[in-house]
């Protein structure tokens, strides 16, 4: 059986086809992870009485975070 022969122009365009074929596959599954994180992102509940909410305050001789 003959093997089958391509010259180099033919095989760097092989190449060159399938990583564009790869790097738009994982870009469109990138988009489509990011939307889906996004939507799970904003049914987050949302903290109501965020000015009633104690903040934390440096204290400058222990340097710890206190209320």
């Amino acid at each position: 059986m003959p093997a089958i022969l391509f010259s180099p122009l033919v095989k760097w365009t092989f190449a060159a086809v399938g990583g564009a074929m790869v790097v738009h596959w994982a870009v469109k599954e990138a988009r489509r992870i990011n939307e889906e994180l996004d939507a799970r992102r904003q049914v987050r509940v949302r903290i109501k009485d965020r000015e009633n909410r104690p903040t934390l305050r440096r204290d400058p001789t222990t340097g710890e975070y206190r209320p």
